[in-house]
């Protein structure tokens, strides 16, 4: 039988497929990359332009992107014929169009679960920082001016205990929000698509709100731990921000487009809201001049997108992205296959 018309998995044992790599990734993921597959990797760490993954898209047997870089239905129209597999590196996957992408004939695949521990840590450090002005106060002694000492009403927060925290998104991440911040003593409460079983909520001591708009209303906390997809851009918009209590702080580690950023700065600006903790901007890499003057005035803490960032976190990713692309390549489907209807 000719070369060309033999199956996939048959052509791959003769030929390692060519992987193209958008980002520098972990030395170990790298090396078992380069054992495994002809991989093309990107040594300088600097991200590609569209024109270079269009180019890239067009020789591949797989790209690796990761969520910083943007695969849309009119890059997908510049794909050459090999290429038949997307290895995000990320969970999220809002950086892709699936449908386009599956439209084509190209398999999707992400990295969940190996976040889940670590954006949960991340989370809880902001629920503690904002009302108990943490980076506010650690510029006190970093700071031009000499500090005076302890005083009874000087630097003021609030306490955790007992107040009551809502988690839009229900999933792994929320679920692992919730079990560090039952310990803490907030009381738990949440939005999802779906109940979750009755086990868990009780597990959780969790109250479900099928409505969002009456769960904030009535909230202390609010984060943020939902995808973003076409149904949650903005899910916290200017007319729902303005549900919550002037004493409500908001939390997002999730995608900083699941809220309206310039009236969420408003508001803060304002004192209609008490404060906010940012993983995440709406315009990522940029990030408004507006946040950064709350975070100077001690008014929201602001972080560059570092949930994710420990080192075992990423080599876990990585070798995600392997056994997907190795999985694809022998013929069978990806464990972490990406589908329009999950989303």
């Amino acid at each position: 039988m000719p070369e060309s018309k033999m199956p996939e998995s048959k052509m791959t044992k003769s030929k390692k497929p060519l992987v193209i790599v958008t980002r520098k990734l972990p030395d170990s993921v790298e090396t078992r990359m380069r054992e495994l597959f002809d991989a093309r990797l990107n040594l300088d760490d600097e991200p590609m332009s569209q024109a270079a993954i269009a180019a890239a898209i067009e020789t591949a047997d797989v790209l690796v992107p990761t969520v910083t870089d943007r695969i849309d239905a009119g890059l997908l129209k510049e794909a050459g014929p090999n290429l038949k597999l997307i290895a995000n590196f990320g969970n999220g996957v809002d950086n892709i169009d699936v449908a386009a992408a599956i439209q084509r004939g190209i398999t999707v695949t992400n990295t969940p679960g190996v976040l889940t521990e670590d954006t949960a840590d991340m989370t809880m450090a902001l629920i503690l920082a904002v009302p108990r002005r943490l980076a506010e106060g650690a510029t006190v002694l970093t700071g031009d001016k000499d500090w005076s000492g302890w005083s009874p009403t000087w630097m003021l927060g609030h306490r955790l205990g007992g107040k009551r925290l809502g988690i839009v998104g229900m999933g792994r991440i929320g679920q692992a929000v919730a079990r560090r911040t039952k310990a803490f003593g907030l009381q738990i409460h949440y939005h999802n698509r779906r109940r979750l079983p009755a086990k868990i909520e009780e597990e959780l001591q969790a109250t479900w709100w099928e409505s969002l708009d009456q769960m904030l209303a009535r909230m202390d906390i609010v984060s943020i731990n939902c995808p973003h997809t076409p149904a949650t851009y903005h899910l916290l918009s200017a007319r729902r921000l303005k549900l919550l209590r002037p004493q409500a702080y908001v939390v997002n580690t999730a995608r900083g487009e699941v809220i309206d950023e310039n009236a969420l700065i408003r508001m803060i600006a304002a004192g209609e809201l008490a404060g906010a903790g940012l993983d995440v901007f709406e315009h990522e890499p940029a990030v408004n001049p507006k946040l950064a003057r709350l975070a100077r005035e001690g008014k929201v803490v602001l972080l560059p997108h570092m949930g994710s960032a420990t080192i075992e976190g990423r080599i876990e990713m990585g070798e995600k992205v392997i056994v997907n692309i190795k999985t694809f390549m022998d013929g069978h489907k990806p464990p972490d296959r990406v589908l329009p209807s999950m989303l």
